[in-house]
């Protein structure tokens, strides 16, 4: 590496959808990660049909960003030809797969695709990285229990990528079926329903109820490790990777922002502690370390069934037209009102995500104070937006 080089960290960000994918790719992700309407472990999300591959294609390319497709479920010998089928019609059309089942690894071999060994594997050793090098991987994503030291050890034997933010499931690596026992909804295809996020209340054989101290008792804390980035930097990681494909466009734009600026400097604590303030705005159920540091102890679950963030936002309505010379759209109000000195976001499929600030609001011709539901409006917004993206408004939560 030349002298005052410095290395280049691939972020990689979830795209659940294509506002997601839009905004991961402005906002200075290295590479996104997406599954298709089948085999991949976020089936809940929207996702993609191979019809799409060619748009993503496009969109990515301007940029460099590189597109890693998930087929990372359990997979059965009933759909071995429909897999096979998937992969062969992606050749050409994504960057590397992420899997862990072995007919899948084989079908990569066979059509010539790189592919990455997911995180379901639970790799966490040297012999395991040696085995999957053997196989053909060009890059694992470690289990979720390895710590700093364990990570630079296996770095040695092959690209390593690992979790940076995002939620964790209490099973850790993803092994869980509480959903299955009770929805028959299995985590392993890529079903959860989350179960472990609720309360519950433990009682014994004989009817006898155990008061708890936390009621979420299955519900771990999100992952954050913006805190101790600069160690991870120095493990041996080759690429950051954020969870959030069932997340939105919002949540993807900030945590992107965050960790590009994050992995390109070392961050002053002014600096950190201003990402921080950014992180807790959007969707989270308190930070822990995971396991990088220290193994987790009762302070790594959440206390909340839902999310501790401190904003949300409340769908509005739609754009209706946007006017570039003057950089004003209209906008018709279906939910909630808009007032003078509100922000809103507007997330679109081609859009991405836009901010704007209400400092204007004009209907009819004419200033106004406040909108409301079912008025057509005109407000100044500086960035492009097209008919149909949805508006929604920011708003602060009370605590």
């Amino acid at each position: 590496m030349a002298k005052g080089h410095k290395k280049k960290f691939e972020l990689l960000a979830p795209a659940g959808d294509f506002p997601m994918l839009v905004s991961a790719v402005n906002a200075g992700a290295d590479a996104v990660y997406f599954g298709l309407q089948d085999f991949n472990m976020r089936d809940t999300a929207k996702n993609f049909k191979i019809s799409d591959l060619k748009k993503i294609e496009q969109l990515c390319k301007s940029k460099k960003v590189k597109r890693y497709l998930t087929l990372n479920t359990i997979i059965y010998s009933n759909e071995l030809a429909k897999i096979e089928q998937i992969i062969r019609q992606v050749k050409n059309k994504v960057d590397a797969i992420i899997c862990w089942d072995l007919a899948i690894v084989q079908l990569c071999k066979k059509y010539k695709i790189p592919f990455h060994i997911s995180t379901q594997a639970s790799v966490s050793n040297l012999e395991a990285a040696k085995f999957y090098k053997r196989l053909g991987a060009e890059r694992i994503v470690l289990a979720r229990e390895v710590n700093l030291k364990q990570i630079k050890e296996i770095s040695k034997i092959l690209p390593i990528e690992c979790f940076c933010h995002g939620a964790m499931c209490v099973s850790i690596s993803g092994r869980c079926f509480t959903s299955q026992f009770l929805f028959n909804k299995s985590a392993n295809r890529g079903r959860c329903l989350q179960p472990c996020r609720r309360s519950y209340f433990v009682k014994d054989e004989n009817g006898r109820e155990l008061r708890v101290q936390n009621n979420k008792i299955f519900s771990a804390k999100d992952l954050c490790t913006l805190p101790f980035l600069d160690k991870l930097k120095g493990s041996g990681i080759t690429a950051f990777k954020i969870e959030g494909r069932n997340r939105d466009a919002r949540y993807v734009d900030v945590v992107v922002r965050v960790y590009r600026q994050a992995l390109d400097k070392k961050l002053t604590q002014k600096e950190l502690a201003k990402s921080l303030k950014q992180l807790s705005k959007i969707y989270n159920k308190g930070f822990s370390s995971g396991f990088y540091l220290r193994p987790p102890t009762n302070d790594d679950f959440s206390k909340i069934e839902h999310s501790s963030a401190t904003e949300k936002k409340a769908f509005v309505g739609k754009i209706l037209h946007y006017y570039p010379k003057i950089k004003v759209a209209t906008l018709k109000i279906i939910d909630n009102s808009i007032k003078l000195g509100d922000k809103i976001v507007i997330i679109g499929k081609t859009t991405g995500i836009v901010y704007a600030n209400i400092n204007r609001i004009e209907m009819h011709k004419k200033p106004v104070k406040t909108a409301k539901q079912g008025n057509e409006i005109g407000v100044r917004i500086t960035s492009l937006v097209r008919k149909n993206d949805e508006v929604y408004l920011i708003k602060r939560v009370k605590k």
